[in-house]
C-alpha cells in the first residue's frame, strides 16, 4: 500500500462501523489507487457482512482479498465468521483448516471460529476442545475472558440439550 492509499484505509477503519458513509468514502477513495488491495478489500467485505447481511457480495470481496494477499492475515476472522453466518460450514472448515497454517495468524482467534463452527453444529464436546485450544494461544487477559465466557455459554447449551434428551427418552 502507499502512503496516500495508507491514509484512507486508516480513515476508512477509523469509521467502520459507526460511521459508514465516510468509511464507504475513504474505501473508494484507497481502492482507486489500488482496486485489488487485500487490506481496503477485506474491510470492504466485512462492511457487506456486518453491516449490511449481504454475505454473497461479502464473500466475492474476501476471495478478491485472499487472491490479491494470500498471506493478509486480517482477513481470515471476518471471513470464516461470514461463512457462518451464511451457513456455508463446509467451506468455513477448509477456510479454518487452511488459516491455522498461515504464518503469522492468530491461532486463538482462529481457535475460537473454530469452536463457532462446531457450535453451529451441535458439536459443544469439540466447541469446548477448540476453545482451549485457544486458551493455549491466548496472550492477553481480555481474549482469555472472552474465552471462558464463550466456554460457559457453551456449557449452558449442552447441559440444555443433555435435559433434552433425558427428558425425551
Amino acid at each position: 500500500m502507499n502512503t496516500i492509499q495508507n491514509k484512507y484505509y486508516f480513515q476508512a477503519l477509523d469509521n467502520f462501523p459507526y460511521n459508514m458513509e465516510d468509511t464507504m468514502e475513504a474505501l473508494n477513495y484507497a481502492l482507486s489507487y489500488d482496486p485489488n488491495q487485500a487490506d481496503c478489500l477485506c474491510l470492504l467485505a466485512r462492511v457487506y457482512a456486518e453491516v449490511l447481511n449481504d454475505y454473497t457480495t461479502a464473500k466475492e470481496y474476501f476471495e478478491r482479498a485472499m487472491a490479491s494477499n494470500l498471506h493478509c492475515i486480517s482477513l481470515y476472522p471476518p471471513y470464516i465468521e461470514c461463512l457462518l453466518w451464511n451457513e456455508d460450514f463446509q467451506e468455513a472448515e477448509k477456510l479454518i483448516h487452511f488459516a491455522l497454517t498461515v504464518k503469522g495468524i492468530d491461532k486463538a482467534a482462529i481457535y475460537n471460529k473454530k469452536s463457532l463452527w462446531y457450535e453451529y453444529q451441535r458439536d459443544y464436546k469439540n466447541a469446548l476442545k477448540a476453545i482451549d485450544e485457544a486458551r493455549l494461544h491466548t496472550y492477553t487477559q481480555s481474549f482469555m475472558s472472552h474465552l471462558d465466557d464463550r466456554a460457559k455459554l457453551i456449557k449452558q447449551k449442552e447441559k440444555k440439550v443433555n435435559k433434552k434428551q433425558r427428558n425425551s427418552k
